[in-house]
């Protein structure tokens, strides 16, 4: 019977079609890879900066707590690996457990947010301001990032209305708010590696 649900209320072309097909829906895709062109702009901004005052941006990171950073690496890799669990779910037509799987990851990304709040928190309590390039930087991308965990968190959302009505649950729809998360997801392993770890 999921078989024919799938079947009725899913026009997105199978993967028995003509040949492997991009996961998802090619505007997602487009998106996506205009988001990872503008991040990569700041990021080679911050770099050149950073290649420019070395020891000011080296004394400013040593701000940062990197047992945070670290927490928040492994909760968006956990997000990524419940959202990957809940398209694996979608297309063998468990649509229960895509949900659940949905809520999980969602759910992580709310600890996420909660973490790096507290954290900016901190740090401006601390008087790290955008009075330091660093941490002029660090708040910029840092904070535009977090803009698009919260356009992923109503993707979800989204993601979650159509796995709940038995008249749509649109497999290619699960596939394209996975490929935005693992986006954002993408994207905080390099915003890591770049403030938390490059010396």
């Amino acid at each position: 019977m999921k078989q024919q649900d799938s079947v009725v209320t899913d026009p997105a072309p199978s993967a028995t079609d003509d040949g492997p097909r991009l996961p998802g829906d090619i505007n997602m895709w487009v998106m996506v890879l205009g988001d990872l062109i503008i991040f990569s702009a700041y990021f080679i901004i911050y770099a050149i900066y950073r290649h420019m005052d070395p020891t000011g941006f080296l004394a400013s990171q040593q701000h940062l707590d990197i047992n945070i950073g670290s927490v928040n690496t492994v909760v968006l890799l956990t997000s990524s690996w419940f959202i990957a669990r809940a398209v694996l779910a979608a297309r063998a037509g468990d649509h229960v457990r895509a949900t659940r799987m949905v809520y999980s990851a969602g759910a992580c990304g709310v600890l996420f947010m909660v973490l790096k709040s507290y954290e900016w928190a901190v740090k401006v309590t601390a008087g790290h301001t955008n009075s330091e390039m660093f941490f002029s930087f660090y708040y910029v991308i840092t904070g535009v990032h977090l803009v698009h965990m919260l356009i992923g968190l109503i993707t979800l959302g989204v993601v979650i209305r159509e796995l709940r009505n038995p008249a749509r649950r649109r497999t290619w729809m699960v596939e394209a708010g996975a490929t935005y998360w693992h986006m954002v997801d993408l994207l905080w392993v390099i915003i890591f590696g770049l403030f938390y770890v490059m010396r």
